[in-house]
Parts: C-alpha cells; structure tokens; sequence
C-alpha cells in the first residue's frame, strides 16, 4: 500500500513527522474536545535524527511521514525528551525496524523508559547542558524536570535557532494546520491555558525557573517545537509571557464558584453568591458541577483570585461530582486564593465542614464564614449568602490593589 501521509517542512532541517489525532477525548483525565496531535521531528542533518516518536497506535502514520523524506533505515539517532507513553508508545518497535546507532534519552529518562517497556534496547544516559555532533550540527540537551515529568528535557538544534520544548507551550489540538500563526489567537490562548492549568500548574514554581535557565543560555531562538499541537515561528514572545504569567499566579479579580446541587437549593445560595459578587465589581464564573467537567473548572481557576465552593449532603458526604473536581484541583495545586464554602442538607449536615477541610488542604485562605442551611434557603439565608459574596469581593479587591 502506497504511504499517504507526508512530513511538513518545519525549518532548514527540520521536518514534523507526527500524526494527529482526531478522536481522542480524555487525556488521564483532562478532557481534550477537539483532539491532539503526537509531534515528532525529523533532523536531516548527517546523522539524521528522529526526536520524539508517538502514541503506539499512530506508529504507522508517523513512519509514512518518515518515508516521504527518506527510508527511516537511514536515522541513525533517536532523542527522547520525554518518556511519557504519547511520545515513546511505539519507541521499541522503531528501535527494532531503524535499528539506529544510539537511542538517547535524560538520566531519568533510561530509568523511566526501561521501567515502562522492560526492554532490552540501551539507551544512552545524557546530562544536562551535554551536546551530541550529528556530523554537520549539534544539539544541546537541556534538563527540566518535572515540566511534567521527571524524565523531560528540552533539546536545541542551534544551526536552525530552533527547541524541541517537549510539553512545553504545547496544547491538545487537532489541526491540519502545523504553525501556530495559521491559527487565530483566541483559540491559541484558549487551549495553551487549558493545557497549562491542566498538565502544567503544578510545577509552576519550576516552570519560572526554566524560563531564566532558558534565557540563560543565550540561546537564539526563533522556533518552538513542542510534543503537542502547533508549532511556533513567530511571536515566541507572546507564549513566553503567557507563560510567565500562568507561572506566577497572580490573583485576580475574578472568583471562581462552583457547586453541585441536588433539589437545586445550593444553586440558589451560588446565584445569591455570585450576584453579589458581581455587584461589587468582581468577574465571576459560575460553574455547576452537574453539567461542567473538571477540565474547564480548573481554565477558570487559572487566572482567578477566589474559589468558592458549594455541595449539599450525600450519605455524610459531598456530592461524588464534587469530590472528584475538589480531588482534581488539590493535585493541581493552584496558589494564592481566597475562598469560602456553602451548602444545604436535609439532616446530617457535612458537606460544608468537609469543603472547608478541602479548601485548607489546597491552602486556600478562608476570607469569609461559611454559609449552610438545612432543606431550602430563605431570603434570610440567601442574604447571608450576599454578605459572604460581599466579604470575599472586598477582600480580593483589596488584595489585587496591592498585588
């Protein structure tokens, strides 16, 4: 069968060889509605060298990719910046049919790659600032852990001024389109954000760190090529300091309230929130737990200064709904929030006591006392709920005032 897919020529030297998928839905959680891409690249450079392969069911489309360039027996080096299973799914198998000289990955990266496979394959340990000749270039391997995993590393191809950035400034996104300038802006902000909240958060702490390691080096950059989604040629600048403001997770304005609600009394108490919350000058997204996934909760808490959060009683517990955004959240760590809980119940009476308990966990500030009531709430109780929308707008106006 003749080979139908063909690689885009990224720079001088450069080719993307990756596959794009346009099915996937759910990425360990995060939900991906319109699908990824798997981005490998292909150096032609003496030594040609595949960074990166892809999930293990696209292996094929990736070797097309290859085969309209050159026969894929003739790359003599493989780089893994990233053992994660959609970049190194179908790593063994191109091992065993290209059969390269080297296959090289970070010191943690043969640790991971060997836990992940139990494959017999060596793979070359490189450290961080090392450099690999490939004949008429080189590339510089660039340690940066835990953006997201403890095996990632970038790789830079200084005679095409270009980084192979591994998950960073990345985004899921099936697009035939393979540069990010082909596409509109908004839609770039969109979903860089929601990857970052999502897989990136964090790490912010590191992620600050690595972009002055980054500019450190006085490497000139002018391309970003990362695992998933488009490619960057023009206006790195914009992403980068995106970036560096997602990293430091500065409060907002802006408050974030999310609930669940049964006989829909503690979605009373959030509009009553909310309203006056908006009242007083704050942007607020309301986000019902019972129709919202976890993914855009956590786009939303991004760039957002307070976290409310509501659920009625369930057999002496939050609503599951709730557990699971609550459960999502405190992994991904957000910083520098305030926040507060409401509630209904019929008897019991937990939920709120235990969304405070969770809000302490993430190290969420509690600004205002919470608010619960049993059955349905009253005009009493739904101004209680406008006074502790009131305590947290002040105290987020004063708190951005002075940030």
């Amino acid at each position: 069968m003749k080979d139908i897919y063909s690689a885009v020529k990224v720079s001088d030297h450069v080719y993307w060889v990756g596959a794009i998928d346009w099915t996937i839905r759910d990425f360990h959680g995060y939900t991906t509605p319109h699908g990824s891409t798997y981005n490998a690249y292909l150096v032609m450079a003496d030594e040609i060298t595949l960074i990166d392969t892809v999930k293990a069911p696209f292996m094929d489309e990736m070797l097309s990719r290859i085969k309209s360039i050159v026969d894929p027996a003739q790359i003599k080096y493989i780089i893994s910046n990233h053992s994660e299973m959609d970049h190194s799914g179908c790593l063994p198998q191109v091992i065993d049919l290209v059969k390269p000289k080297k296959v090289f990955a970070s010191v943690m990266g043969t640790k991971t790659l060997n836990e992940l496979f139990h494959d017999q394959s060596e793979i070359t340990a490189v450290k961080d600032g090392e450099t690999l000749s490939l004949g008429n270039m080189e590339l510089t391997f660039m340690e940066t852990r835990m953006i997201h995993w403890p095996d990632s590393m970038f790789t830079y191809l200084a005679k095409d001024q270009l980084l192979f950035s591994q998950d960073a400034f990345g985004m899921h996104w099936a697009t035939q389109e393979r540069f990010a300038d082909e596409l509109p802006a908004a839609n770039l902000e969109y979903e860089a954000a929601t990857y970052y909240a999502n897989i990136v958060l964090p790490y912010s702490p590191i992620v600050l760190k690595a972009l002055d390691k980054v500019l450190a080096t006085g490497w000139d950059i002018k391309i970003f090529a990362p695992d998933h989604g488009p490619i960057w040629r023009k206006d790195l600048g914009w992403i980068i300091e995106l970036y560096k403001k997602w990293a430091s997770q500065k409060p907002t304005a802006k408050a974030v309230v999310v609930y669940a609600t049964m006989w829909h009394s503690t979605e009373k108490m959030a509009r009553a929130i909310s309203e006056a919350l908006a009242t007083a000058g704050i942007k607020v997204k309301l986000l019902s737990m019972n129709e919202t996934h976890r993914s855009e909760v956590v786009y939303e808490v991004l760039n957002a200064g307070a976290l409310i959060v509501g659920s009625p009683t369930l057999n002496n517990n939050i609503l599951p709904q709730m557990a699971d955004v609550m459960t999502y959240l405190k992994g991904l760590k957000p910083a520098n929030l305030i926040g507060a809980a409401f509630g209904s119940y019929g008897w019991s009476g937990e939920s709120v006591k235990d969304l405070e308990v969770w809000l302490k966990e993430m190290k969420v500030e509690i600004a205002a006392e919470a608010v619960s009531v049993k059955n349905v709430p009253d005009s009493d109780v739904l101004e209680k709920c406008a006074e502790l929308g009131k305590k947290i707008a002040a105290e987020l106006i004063r708190k951005t005032a002075n940030s």
